[in-house]
């Protein structure tokens, strides 16, 4: 490894809502794959405004918790957490969901991999390898994926994927407005805008009954295109 990345510090983002019976899993897998590694690595969970343990149990665990009052959803809670990695000046941060879907190790490969590159933003795209992936969610997530093309000009095979990894310079420059699931399509577009360089690895989801049972379903993919419709409309003619 080059001996300039071997003390890069890493802040991984993991938003959280009710994820108490699983968050404290999360952590104790992020903390061991990377104990190993030459990074410095700083773990913050964003409780979003949980109604059970997930901060206390995220805590325990050694993670840095920023408690939301208010729920503000994923883009809101994702959008805290990077301001935190970009105020701490952070050389890279990585956010993955809260409900045990990807791996340490795929983070990991992620960090590296943005090393390597040299991208701004690191989509972690469960579409190259949809091994365990039900049709539905194929579906919706081609559906989703194809409206980010036509409406921003953006090629992407998993625009909605949570396991997302950024440089120093996505952090400073990147910013949103919307703060539901409609903000993966609109980062893409931001990036887009600020010349940032997009790039996709490929990673495989872990699918249980409980993280199948969590995030957003092909219905709410409705809503999503609508919002993301009326922000495009209203900035051509703004």
């Amino acid at each position: 490894m080059d001996k300039r990345n071997e003390h890069l510090r890493v802040c991984v983002v993991i938003p959280a809502y009710n994820e108490s019976s699983i968050i404290g899993d999360v952590i104790a897998k992020i903390v061991k794959v990377f104990k190993n590694t030459p990074y410095s690595t700083e773990i913050v969970v964003v409780n979003d405004a949980s109604k059970d343990r997930t901060g206390d149990i995220a805590r325990k665990h050694g993670a840095t918790v920023i408690d939301h009052v208010l729920n503000s959803g994923a883009g809101g809670a994702t959008a805290t957490g990077l301001s935190y990695a970009e105020q701490k000046r952070f050389d890279i941060a990585a956010t993955m969901d809260a409900d045990g879907q990807h791996s340490a190790e795929s983070v990991l490969r992620g960090v590296i991999e943005i090393i390597k590159r040299d991208d701004d933003l690191l989509i972690g795209s469960r579409m190259i390898d949809k091994k365990g992936m039900s049709k539905t969610k194929i579906i919706g997530n081609r559906g989703l994926s194809f409206i980010t093309y036509v409406i921003f000009g953006i090629s992407s095979t998993d625009s909605q994927s949570g396991l997302r990894i950024f440089s120093h310079r996505a952090l400073q420059e990147l910013r949103w407005k919307t703060s539901g699931y409609e903000f993966c399509s609109e980062m893409l577009w931001r990036a887009k805008q600020q010349n940032l360089k997009i790039g996709e690895f490929p990673i495989e989801a872990i699918y249980t009954e409980y993280s199948k049972s969590k995030g957003q379903n092909n219905w709410n993919g409705i809503n999503i295109v609508k919002s993301l419709l009326r922000r495009r409309i209203a900035e051509l003619l703004g």
